[in-house]
């Protein structure tokens, strides 16, 4: 049961260069209570998170920690207070150990030394205390995702922090791996933690969650008690109006085979998998992580060099070791990870929406910077991205507005098959209804897409067929007709 007020925010105001962020912002945290922050991309919510952290300092406004005024200048004056943030892009040093991870910035001393010792000891007791099935001496790198995500909930527990801010954690885990940090979440709260959700599953809200908070364009539009409230209430708070048709999807007769794989392997996850994929329909693959659904689609852009098996296209067998050829082949991939692997951070938007189509504009020593800003406009346009201008760098941008510009970047290539691996990770309700939408148009037009995901929702309302991978393989596929999260479930956890 949450208790006594934790946190205020007091009319926060937050202004960037053309941009008010925050305007005016009202946020109240309890003891011991899970408070949801909604929005869509570009609500203000990431801004509102870092005026907490000490990543921006607020231009008006107060923040009151248990009923006491507090100065958060930097981000160790907000550790210094009680705060710590575990962020949607993990922050962890790869080529580090989880306990030299935990105690970095703090290590452990026997006298002018690092005690590596101590800090293992320490490390894997907070470790074990969490049940979380990971050695402290691990290097970080060596570790997946979602065991990289249990890390920064350890570190961040390690600094007895009183306000803990969890940005999408549940983005790369499992299930299972969900259900634990639930669990851990409420181990949390009975201790009096107060704790921030920011997460796009309104599915998440009513299972651990007390209350939510709503914000919109920077402004904060209300706080509703989780029981007394519902998931149209929410989306109708977050984008102004009711949304219908969430699920924008056209199911279409099927029509002759586009694409087939038989037995691909990359002598790792991938262990024999086997699909066909017909013009004008969307194929959903659903599993567990670790199932090998992503490792597969990397041999068919020809990330993987040395994978074995066959791959057909159009009736006609080819090999692709390289994106290059995939591309050449009509094969487009939007990646799982477009941090690591999709954008370019530090360039614009003009230039992460044109890089894969410079032919089209480069002409020896000239470019065409008419038809660069063409194409740029265009999937800015169909993929309703807000941006100020296409000249703004893309890391700039919030999530679900550089997902879109990686989806519009792929789709300037004119692919016939267009892989979207998690195209909706991290992306608010009104965004993935515009991207199914783009998905729903793309498929009447004659492409075909394969789309990975993790939200069976996702998969189920959008696939005309779903196949189910475990271990590899392809353990079935269902129709859209016969397809249930249950079935799916019992195929996924052989």
């Amino acid at each position: 049961m949450s208790g006594n007020v934790l946190l205020q925010m007091k009319n926060i105001h937050k202004q960037f260069p053309g941009v008010y962020a925050l305007k005016d912002i009202n946020f109240e945290l309890r003891a011991g209570e899970v408070h949801a922050l909604l929005g869509e991309n570009g609500a203000g919510k990431s801004t509102l998170i870092k005026v907490l952290g000490g990543i921006y300092e607020a231009d008006q406004g107060e923040i009151l920690i248990e009923g006491q005024k507090v100065e958060i200048h930097d981000v160790l004056s907000a550790q210094r207070n009680g705060i710590a943030i575990i962020h949607q892009e993990l922050v962890l040093v790869p080529h580090m150990t989880v306990a030299e991870n935990i105690f970095l910035g703090r290590e452990k001393k026997k006298g002018t030394f690092v005690n590596q010792d101590k800090m293992v000891e320490e490390a894997q007791r907070l470790l074990d205390t969490y049940q979380m099935n990971i050695e402290a001496d691990m290097l970080i790198k060596d570790l997946t995702i979602a065991q990289q995500q249990m890390v920064e909930i350890v570190k961040a527990i390690s600094f007895q922090s009183k306000i803990l801010v969890m940005d999408e954690p549940t983005s790369s885990i499992s299930d299972k791996e969900v259900a634990f940090l639930f669990e851990t979440m409420r181990t949390l709260t009975k201790k009096g933690v107060g704790i921030i959700y920011i997460s796009h599953k309104m599915s998440e809200l009513e299972e651990i969650c007390d209350r939510v908070t709503v914000m919109r364009d920077g402004t904060y539009v209300g706080t509703e008690t989780v029981k007394e409230t519902n998931k149209d209430k929410l989306i109708a708070m977050m984008v102004g109006r009711e949304l219908e048709n969430y699920y924008i999807r056209d199911y279409q007769k099927a029509t002759e085979v586009l694409l087939k794989c038989e037995n691909i392997s990359d002598g790792n996850m991938a262990r024999g998998a086997s699909f066909e994929l017909r013009k004008g329909e969307i194929i959903g693959f659903a599993g567990l992580v670790g199932a090998g659904r992503s490792e597969v689609m990397k041999c068919l852009f020809g990330l993987t060099k040395k994978y074995t098996g066959k791959i057909y296209l159009e009736g006609r067998e080819v090999k692709i070791t390289s994106p290059v050829q995939a591309m050449k082949a009509g094969i487009a991939l939007v990646p799982e990870d477009r941090k690591l692997e999709g954008i370019y951070k530090v360039q614009s938007v003009k230039f992460n929406s044109t890089i894969e189509v410079l032919n089209r504009f480069i002409h020896g020593i000239f470019v065409d910077e008419v038809e660069e800003g063409k194409i740029t406009q265009k999937y800015i346009d169909m993929m309703d991205t807000k941006t100020p201008n296409m000249d703004q760098l893309i890391g700039n941008l919030s999530g679900g507005n550089q997902q879109k510009v990686m989806i519009g970047r792929w789709l300037a290539t004119d692919p016939k098959v267009l892989i979207l691996d998690e195209p909706t990770r991290g992306v608010d309700v009104k965004a993935k209804s515009e991207i199914y939408a783009i998905m729903n148009e793309l498929v009447k037009g004659g492409m075909s897409i394969i789309m990975i995901s993790s939200e069976l929702p996702e998969i189920i309302n959008m696939s005309d067929r779903v196949y189910v991978m475990a271990g590899g393989k392809v353990q079935g596929c269902l129709s859209h007709e016969e397809v249930s999260q249950e079935r799916i479930m019992h195929m996924a956890a052989i």
